[in-house]
C-alpha cells in the first residue's frame, strides 16, 4: 500500500467518523485539524486500526503530530 493509500484511508476515517470536511496531507496537524479531544482520539485510533487492519501499541502515539506522522505508523504496522 501505498502512502497516499494509506493517507486516502486516514482522510475517509476522519470524514466518516470526525466529520472532518477539509484537505488531508501530510503537513496537516492532526490535533488542531481534526479536533482531537480524548474521545475523538480514541474513535480516531479505534477506526484506523479497523480500517488498515493494524493493532497500533503504546509507544505508537510519540512523536505523531501530522498526518504524514501517523501514515509512516500505520505503514510501519502494516510491514
Amino acid at each position: 500500500m501505498t502512502d497516499a493509500e494509506i493517507r486516502a484511508g486516514i482522510a475517509h476515517v476522519a470524514r466518516t467518523h470526525l466529520g472532518f470536511e477539509g484537505d488531508v496531507q501530510d503537513d496537516t496537524q492532526l490535533v488542531e485539524a481534526l479536533r482531537l479531544d480524548s474521545l475523538r482520539l480514541l474513535t480516531l485510533v479505534a477506526e484506523v486500526e479497523n480500517h488498515f487492519s493494524v493493532m497500533l501499541e503504546d509507544g505508537d502515539e510519540a512523536g505523531i503530530e501530522r498526518v504524514g506522522d501517523l501514515v509512516a505508523v500505520i505503514r510501519r504496522r502494516m510491514g
